[in-house]
Parts: C-alpha cells; structure tokens; sequence
C-alpha cells in the first residue's frame, strides 16, 4: 500500500536541500534512530560499507573546518551535524557475519577494484538512505561535496582504511534560507519503458 501523501511530501515532494538551520540541536538519541532506520535499506551482499561520523562538537568541526570549501565553510560550521559519508575499504571482513549464508568474503579479497567499486557504489546508496531517513525522522539536511576528500580523510580516517564520500549537513532547517527549487526532468527526459 502507498505511504500518504503527506509521508511522501516529507520524503520527496516538498523536502528541500537546507542552507541554513535553527538553533535546536540533534540529540545523540535521534542520530542513532537515524541510524537504525537506514541500516535496514539494501546494499548488495548486505555489505553496508557504509561508515558515518557525525561531527557535532565544536573541536571536531574544527578538524573539518580547514576542509571546506568557501562556499560551505559558514553553512558547515553553524550546522547542529555534519555527517562524514564515507566508506569501509575492508567491509568485506564483515560478510561472514553480514552474509552468512556463502563465503561472500572471498568475493572480495584480493581483488582492489571490486572492494572499490562496491564500497564507493553501495556506500553512497547508504548516503542517500541517511538523507531519507533523516527527513522521515523530521530532520532537513544539506549533502554536498565541495570539500577536500584527502584533509577530511587525514582527519577522521587517518589508518587508510576509510575513505569519505560526502558531506550532509543535518539539523531543523531555517526556511528562510531555502533557496528557490529547480526544475527536475521529466519522465521522458530520464527514462524510457523498453
């Protein structure tokens, strides 16, 4: 059955890409819901080589701060979250445990391309499903790039075995600083029934 229309608003049709939030925090509650919910979200094997670091704390922002681009320093620094996307290198150690059913560790080992185009593949899917989760838990979010991926990852992942993705900015957003929406493709502009 369909969700309501309401529930698909907050989704998709009226959630917006926030610039700017109010002065309300995200509990450490609500982030680990935020969790919960997107984990169950597919990836392929169940390999969920996604990673998050939620920066909250002044000193981690700070660690971030030399990272960013111009155009989101300030948005990025104000923001409640920031949420490092990034993805595990060496998610295939999980598989005995994740897929149980088949040694699908052995798919992976040794073989750097596959470990990479997974990881990076998947990892993102699990990006944008803490983008939905978010706004199905009441939250508003910002992902970007323009940041410097090697800085953030000497940063927060120092060892090499994670790498970042994305930045999400996460928080209640401020609708006065939405900027107008753009225009989508239509159906016949992206998709085509063979």
């Amino acid at each position: 059955m369909p969700l309501p229309d309401a529930c698909l608003d907050a989704v998709f049709r009226t959630a917006r890409t926030h610039n700017g939030f109010v002065d309300r925090p995200v509990t450490e509650s609500t982030l680990r819901a935020l969790y919960e919910l997107l984990k169950w979200a597919p990836t392929s094997a169940n390999s969920s080589p996604a990673r998050f670091v939620f920066v909250v704390s002044r000193e981690a922002k700070e660690r971030l701060r030399p990272a960013l681009s111009a155009g989101n320093l300030d948005k990025t620094m104000a923001a409640p979250v920031t949420a490092i996307v990034a993805y595990d290198l060496e998610f295939y150690d999980k598989l005995p445990r994740l897929f149980p059913h088949t040694d699908a560790r052995s798919w992976f080992a040794g073989k750097p391309e596959h470990i990479l185009t997974t990881a990076f593949r998947n990892g993102t899917l699990q990006g944008g499903y803490l983008i939905l989760a978010a706004r199905a838990l009441g939250l508003d979010c910002g992902p970007m790039s323009g940041f410097d991926n090697a800085m953030v990852d000497a940063a927060f992942f120092p060892d090499g075995k994670v790498r970042s993705n994305f930045l999400c900015n996460i928080g209640y957003g401020d609708p006065a600083k939405v900027k107008p929406r753009n225009p989508r493709l239509d159906f016949e502009d992206a998709c085509r029934i063979e």
